[in-house]
């Protein structure tokens, strides 16, 4: 590959993911809601996971159980998540979203779905299978690099 191709891919793909949690956070905040995306995504990561335990949403967000208690602790303030103990395991402890959290992630979600109609709609995109296959490539390398 060209020096010139991997600095155009190298920047295309730094812009886009930069430009797409600014366009949430904005929009995020239009909405009223007052939270990092960081925060967010710990929200979500909250509905992601089979069993809400700190260690197993760490885990799904790639980040340590420290930070991820550091942000579990501010959104605990902010009313966003709530911790209980598990009843068949009084050592676990469980974190549950709060009603507010839940029209957070509405409002996430909303985003997202925005923003792959955009995609098809805005950006006149023909092949879709083309789009996946090659966006599954790009992930499938990401995670071999991470492991």
């Amino acid at each position: 590959m060209q020096e010139k191709t991997r600095n155009i891919l190298n920047e295309l793909l730094v812009d886009v993911f930069n430009h797409i949690l600014d366009i949430e956070q904005n929009q995020l905040k239009k909405n009223g809601v007052n939270l990092s995306m960081n925060e967010v995504h710990v929200l979500e990561a909250v509905t992601l996971v089979k069993e809400p335990k700190m260690g197993d949403i760490a885990e799904k967000l790639r980040i340590t159980v420290g930070s991820l208690t550091t942000s579990v602790n501010r959104l605990v303030k902010k009313g966003y998540i709530v911790r209980r103990d598990d009843e068949k395991d009084r050592r676990k402890v469980l974190l549950e979203l709060t009603e507010s959290a839940q029209k957070v992630l509405k409002v996430h979600e909303e985003f997202h779905n925005h923003l792959i109609d955009s995609l098809f709609l805005d950006m006149k995109i023909e092949d879709e299978v083309v789009l996946i296959k090659s966006l599954e490539n790009i992930l499938s390398f990401f995670k071999l690099k991470l492991n």
